[in-house]
């Protein structure tokens, strides 16, 4: 499979990932559910780690296997998963209070960002036509925020906004470390996955800590078994993507606008199942970003 084909599967599991957070925290506590998500994701790995350490010869795909690193290395990680913890806290606290079929559409303007680090320090050069594409992905993307003028969320004032933008900035400089790490540093991508995963769990206690002991009356936490499945649909979407992005000819501005495209399966679940509004000109704006994707693909 080619590395946009990677990216695309992951676009799809992202999706469901995205639909998966939303349900968990209305109405819930935010820095439980992220605590748990990254915990599950945290005891899904360590054995694997264990493993690879004991007996690295056997571990049955080399997906599954992680190398031991240098400690300078493991500096590196722990600094992935405090960009990307704050990116998330962000994330999780601004998807409680928009509704998704926004929420998701801003989160996907990454590319925007990424595509100007990636042109200025990383010296990559899209084609002509993949410049379209990603022209017309982003026309696509600025068009929501007419449609949230709709439904009351004005891109300028509400505080659900601007947190999910200084995510979405947050997460595309980790897409740019994310290809320093894996082509730069050289960490295979489940290295990567597996350290970023525990050291997470640490970046994440101080704030439910805060919680249980500030917020705990005014925000409770409700348990759902659905807080169990976000991680993992996470861990798979992300071994496609940083399998993607370790390949040499991939180019991390075009990777991140694929899988962006997660956002129709958010939009989708927004509109049917939680009754979300303005179905048509939201779908337009889909149109335009599946439009702008193809233009990208064929470009390639």
């Amino acid at each position: 499979m080619t590395w946009i084909g990677l990216s695309a599967v992951s676009a799809i599991l992202l999706g469901f990932y995205d639909v998966t957070k939303k349900m968990a925290v209305r109405k819930n506590a935010v820095p439980i559910v992220l605590l748990i998500s990254v915990s599950v994701g945290c005891v899904l790995w360590l054995p694997f780690i264990a493993w690879s350490a004991i007996s690295p010869e056997t571990v049955p795909h080399r997906l599954l296997r992680v190398d031991s690193l240098s400690m300078g290395k493991h500096v590196l990680l722990i600094a992935k998963s405090i960009l990307v913890g704050a990116s998330w806290t962000l994330a999780f606290f601004s998807l409680k209070r928009l509704p998704l079929s926004i929420a998701a559409p801003i989160r996907s303007t990454s590319p925007v960002w990424t595509i100007a680090i990636a042109a200025l320090f990383l010296r990559e050069r899209p084609s002509v036509s993949q410049w379209i594409g990603i022209v017309i992905v982003l026309i696509a993307f600025w068009s929501f925020s007419a449609v949230g003028l709709r439904e009351g969320v004005s891109f300028r004032r509400d505080r659900g906004v601007a947190m999910m933008i200084v995510a979405t900035i947050l997460g595309a400089l980790s897409s740019i470390y994310d290809k320093f790490l894996l082509q730069s540093v050289g960490i295979t991508p489940s290295t990567v996955q597996a350290w970023f995963s525990v050291y997470l769990v640490p970046v994440m206690i101080p704030m439910a800590v805060s919680w249980s002991r500030n917020h705990r009356e005014r925000t409770p936490f409700q348990w759902r078994w659905i807080n169990l499945a976000i991680c993992p649909l996470l861990l798979v979407a992300d071994i496609f993507y940083f399998t993607a992005l370790a390949d040499p000819e991939a180019l991390v501005s075009i990777v991140s606008v694929v899988r962006r495209c997660s956002v129709v399966i958010s939009f989708s679940f927004g509109i049917r199942a939680l009754g979300e509004a303005n179905f048509w000109p939201k779908a337009a704006c889909i149109l335009g970003i599946l439009v702008g994707v193809a233009v990208l693909a064929l470009g390639g």
